[in-house]
């Protein structure tokens, strides 16, 4: 979901700040499974500080005991608590809000995007992969309400994020912005025409947000290639196996 970053990113939904010599506070959204989980695992394994969020509290918790287990350089009982992992539960789509709790790392109740920039300003000091696709159909075959999801998670659910988070890494004057694009954000295949419009999408709002942001800030539409994820399974079926996994 991201490459070697400076100053402060978000990254296809997610964000990265400097917060110390060579170390970023990194921001992923869609951190309960996939490309999302094995990318904040391999960000903690070197060092940097994983913001993450989820729709989904169990995934969170999920997430939160396997990173238990990593070997991290902020897994040290002396690191400060504003560069320890720090999870909420966050449906980039919605904008409701409920009422949050902690355990241990922070969770949250569903909690609208505003609040989650809000906290982790409040708790990191400063400031990308959860997505969607629809089940393989000609357009006309593809149910409304599953158009919309793909639109709601993919567009929506990116530009809300960049909404919320782009103010505030002004305010820093640093930052890179990387939002997950696809192979199909630039090319085209068939049964798939809400994914390829929602990939499609990315690349036009990242060009034309790139535009918008002021010296400092910086944003691109990332391509991470074919990866082995539930998503590519449910698009190429037994094929996807032929593709590298997340972790790879």
């Amino acid at each position: 979901m991201t490459t070697p970053f400076g100053g402060g990113n978000i990254v296809g939904r997610a964000a990265a700040v400097t917060t110390g010599a060579g170390s970023r506070t990194v921001l992923i959204a869609g951190v309960g499974k996939g490309l999302g989980w094995a990318l904040a695992l391999e960000l903690a394994k070197k060092g940097h500080s994983v913001v993450g969020c989820s729709r989904s509290q169990d995934r969170l918790t999920s997430f939160h005991s396997e990173l238990s287990s990593v070997d991290s350089p902020l897994s040290d009982s002396a690191v400060s608590s504003s560069d320890k992992p720090f999870f909420m539960t966050v449906d980039v789509v919605s904008q409701r809000s409920l009422e949050r709790s902690e355990i241990g790392f922070f969770f949250g109740s569903n909690s609208s995007v505003d609040e989650l920039a809000h906290a982790v300003m409040e708790k990191k000091g400063v400031l990308d992969i959860i997505g969607t696709i629809n089940r393989n159909n000609r357009l006309w075959e593809v149910p409304e309400e599953e158009f919309d999801t793909v639109i709601d998670t993919n567009v929506k659910g990116t530009a809300n994020v960049m909404r919320h988070f782009i103010p505030l890494m002004i305010e820093k004057k640093q930052g890179i912005i990387v939002n997950m694009s696809s192979g199909w954000g630039r090319s085209a295949a068939a049964q798939v025409a809400p994914y390829c419009s929602s990939k499609w999408a990315i690349e036009g709002l990242s060009r034309s947000v790139a535009k918008e942001l002021p010296s400092g800030l910086a944003i691109v539409a990332l391509n991470p290639g074919v990866i082995n994820t539930d998503m590519l399974t449910s698009c190429f079926g037994n094929s996807s196996a032929l593709y590298q996994t997340p972790e790879a």
